[in-house]
């Protein structure tokens, strides 16, 4: 259940406790003073919180909410073209959720959402035990489930069937049941996690914005801005060493993320466009991003980044599909996806992190 996230976010942290706060001699502190160029990250943070943060879940409720009134209309006819079109809302459901895997921290994390929505792997027998129980499915009692029996991959396991179309007159009214209840779950999922976000609720935004001026979790803009890059390197990290990496290293499909509905390109695609959103300070609007930051420090490396990014993203989608045959059929193209995705990791980590903790913000 990425337990590897795990030692990457206490490896982070220890990196974002550190903070520089200046070298140099007594003798020419006066001369330093009058050419340090500090930064204010204010409309950085404020478009990461707005333009980027919520605004994709906006968009993942949003989508959400559509796949839920897709399952319920499958439910109530149970025809192929329902059944198609709920399972083209939930690949449109995905699309905002792998992106925003780039900044899974603040409330995702400390309100457990991340795991209620997508652990994986998840193993079709333990689906099936619940299939076969006598409970009764309702939302309740599918929402006091495991993590790995509720959200995307349940769903995803309901509607699809390896990668082929699955026969709508072969659903039965027990899946149904189970499809509708856990899509309500989800729905209550992102509803929380935008509410979490936004001006009108738990304001996790104007937290990050005003970083360094009365935020209550991070005390200067600097601290904000590691957040960031954090976030980032955790992600390129998990798709690296973990999503593309674990099945591969082990040629095990059952260790594929959505392996059901051969989505997995589109996900990690994703996941690295999430890392691009948020250096860019973009989402369905252009904002204020990392790269002018970077930009204004070193031209070379912001151009760089910018270059790697988009390679990575060309490197996953340069994998023949599905990714669950090329981890044995096509391990060059894999590999060559894993590298270019740590290459991001290693700018993140060695290069850009360390421009932020050695600058002065306001």
């Amino acid at each position: 259940m990425k337990l590897y996230k795990v030692w990457t976010l206490l490896c982070c942290l220890l990196l974002t406790s550190t903070f520089v706060v200046g070298c140099g001699s007594d003798e020419n502190d006066e001369q330093d003073d009058g050419q340090t160029e500090v930064f204010d990250a204010g409309t950085m943070l404020n478009d990461f919180a707005n333009t980027v943060v919520l605004a994709t879940y906006t968009d993942l409720d949003d989508k959400a909410g559509e796949l839920l009134t897709a399952v319920k209309a499958l439910a109530a006819d149970t025809s192929q073209a329902n059944l198609e079109k709920a399972q083209q809302a939930w690949k449109a459901t995905r699309t905002p959720w792998e992106q925003s895997e780039a900044f899974l921290f603040g409330p995702v994390d400390t309100q457990g959402l991340d795991p209620a929505l997508d652990s994986w792997p998840v193993d079709h027998v333990n689906l099936q035990s619940v299939l076969d129980s006598n409970d009764t499915l309702t939302v309740d009692f599918v929402s006091g489930l495991e993590d790995t029996q509720k959200g995307f991959h349940t769903i995803e396991f309901l509607l699809f069937r390896d990668g082929d179309q699955r026969k709508a007159s072969d659903i039965t009214e027990r899946e149904l049941e189970y499809l509708v209840s856990t899509t309500e779950n989800l729905k209550a999922s992102t509803a929380q996690l935008r509410l979490a976000w936004a001006p009108e609720g738990e304001n996790f935004s104007g937290t990050v914005a005003q970083a360094g001026a009365g935020s209550a979790v991070y005390p200067s803009q600097s601290a904000a801005v590691q957040e960031m890059i954090n976030g980032m390197i955790v992600i390129a990290d998990e798709v690296a060493n973990g999503k593309i990496s674990d099945p591969y290293n082990q040629s095990d499909t059952t260790l594929v993320e959505s392996q059901f509905s051969f989505n997995s390109i589109s996900d990690f695609q994703d996941n690295i466009r999430g890392i691009q959103n948020v250096y860019m300070g973009k989402f369905m609007t252009d904002g204020q991003g990392l790269n002018d930051f970077v930009n204004s420090r070193d031209p070379d490396l912001d151009a760089r980044f910018q270059q790697e990014v988009q390679a990575a993203i060309d490197a996953i989608g340069a994998i023949p599909g599905p990714f669950r045959d090329s981890i044995t059929a096509n391990r060059g193209a894999v590999q060559a996806a894993i590298d270019a995705v740590s290459k991001v990791q290693l700018t993140l980590e060695q290069d850009i992190l360390p421009l932020v903790q050695s600058s002065e913000f306001n």
